[in-house]
């Protein structure tokens, strides 16, 4: 199994998206990238811990290739707008790969290198190491299924949902 810490605006959107797939053992919303111990919700969406909405990806690469993980990242959100995801502002909703190694960190590279041709440049997911993640509370785990007619969800994340299972339907799960 392998483990990438990813962050594309709001973490209910590749929450959704990442639990579609083949070879997706877990997902887990947290925080990550800042410097306040155990954060809240309430305050990541300040702005002022540094901290950026992510998820934890589980993933076994036997089944789905590393490379199709971090293609769908940058499939699922728009790397080009910086601080920001649509209406969800702030440096907490930024594009960011956090690494283990130097090994997670050159394949983060050759991701963005990737998304930067079809993205016709731009591009400004940030990599970095990857610090201390927090568990975000349990309300934001798998919020998507949970809540499936909230607005946010039937809006934004279930577009993207849907544009991921048509892009990469080899590796989407049965319905």
């Amino acid at each position: 199994m392998k483990t990438f810490v990813l962050a594309g605006g709001c973490f209910w959107c590749l929450d959704a998206v990442y639990r579609t797939l083949k070879g997706v053992q877990d997902v887990v919303s947290g925080y990550t990238g800042g410097t306040v111990p155990n954060p809240s919700y309430e305050l990541v969406c300040t702005g002022a811990t540094g901290h950026a909405e992510a998820v934890q990806v589980t993933f076994d690469p036997e089944t789905i290739p590393e490379d199709i993980i971090l293609d769908v990242f940058f499939t699922l959100h728009d790397p080009r707008q910086l601080n920001r995801q649509g209406n969800d502002i702030g440096t907490q909703y930024r594009s960011a790969m956090f690494y283990a190694d130097e090994e997670q960190k050159a394949l983060f590279e050759a991701a963005r290198d990737r998304a930067s041709e079809i993205w016709g440049g731009g591009v400004v997911t940030q990599i970095e190491p990857l610090g201390e993640f927090y568990r975000a509370e349990e309300y934001h785990q798998d919020f998507f299924a949970k809540n499936p007619g909230q607005g946010y969800c039937l809006a934004v994340a279930l577009p993207k949902v849907n544009k991921v299972r048509k892009s990469y339907a080899p590796y989407v799960l049965a319905s």
